[in-house]
């Protein structure tokens, strides 16, 4: 190779590997369990409960209340007891089961149960969870809006 083209592919080279490691890296620093896509807007999964007739995911509460309708509560996931129980619980599922899971104590950067419980569907090999995208809490983001809740007893 002459000297005039290795001038030119070296730091051509040079730069997208910079490129990619640059992007490598800012992935990392969001350091979150779930990606983007794996998020699901409250008025998405509202559609889907309304609708008898589509598929309905298995909806898990994962921390200290339920409220969504259909959902099943597990408890705060924080709390190891609570994490091994779902955990047992989850074993019996095929890994490509459509499951929702939500918290609503709190916005995301403050949620205490929201990534042990992802961390622990990817570890296992789920491959079609999702997270409800609650940016507050479950109230202002789901019952105030007039989705459906499970009855009150």
């Amino acid at each position: 190779m002459s000297m005039k083209k290795r001038n030119i592919v070296i730091p051509a080279v040079l730069s997208m590997i910079i490129g990619i490691v640059s992007f490598t890296n800012f992935q990392q620093q969001d350091n979150e369990p779930w990606r983007q896509d794996q998020l699901i807007e409250p008025s998405a999964l509202a559609v889907i409960l309304n609708d008898s007739s589509a598929k309905q995911p298995l909806i898990y509460s994962i921390g200290f209340g339920g409220g969504i309708k259909n959902s099943i509560v597990e408890g705060p996931v924080k709390d190891s007891v609570n994490l091994l129980k779902w955990k047992n619980e989850l074993e019996n599922f095929p890994r490509n089961t459509n499951i929702v899971i939500y918290c609503g104590c709190c916005p995301f950067e403050h949620c205490p149960n929201i990534r042990p419980a992802f961390k622990l569907l990817n570890e296992m090999g789920f491959t079609n969870q999702k997270l409800l995208d609650l940016s507050h809490n479950l109230k202002a983001d789901w019952i105030d809006k007039g989705y459906p809740v499970t009855a009150k007893k």
